[in-house]
């Protein structure tokens, strides 16, 4: 199917089939699967995909679902461009498979981080103050940095 200029999108075409304008349909086989052109009044379109370029159904049986289900029955199919091996050749995205792995990370991430905070909360135990915790982490952090300091000059 040519690339084209002229689409149609499914709200106008389910506005169309309603009104009973739509006198026809072609289904087109090309590479990579089937495009359809609707034929209403004087005008033949393609239908279009969200964003606007041809929609192409890469499974013949969605296709027909589809026309089906917005009130298109009858259509004519044409297959001589369809090529079932393009279908196949499926296209990777390797940055996909890592993605997904990130995804699942920050899921697990996030589950392992509400517990804990939960965890906290449930806690019977009385809180510390924020200044007591201070101070007890400042006498630390001085033994420490004298240890450390002792350690340099042996």
């Amino acid at each position: 199917m040519a690339v084209t200029r002229d689409t149609i999108d499914h709200s106008t075409l389910t506005h169309l089939v309603e009104a009973g304008v739509v006198c026809g349909a072609d289904v087109i086989g090309q590479p990579g699967g089937w495009g359809v052109m609707i034929k209403y009044g004087m005008s033949e379109r393609a239908l279009a995909a969200q964003r606007g370029a041809v929609r192409i159904f890469k499974k013949f049986e969605t296709l027909v679902g589809y026309l089906k289900e917005i009130g298109i029955a009858e259509y004519r199919v044409n297959a001589a461009n369809f090529d079932p091996a393009a279908l196949k050749a499926h296209i990777t995205r390797p940055d996909a498979a890592e993605r997904m792995r990130h995804a699942h990370k920050s899921a697990d991430y996030d589950k392992w981080f509400r517990a804990q905070v939960q965890e906290a909360l449930d806690d019977p135990r009385p809180s510390i103050p924020h200044e007591q915790v201070k101070a007890e982490w400042a006498a630390e952090r001085a033994k420490l940095l004298k240890f450390a300091s002792k350690s340099k000059s042996s």
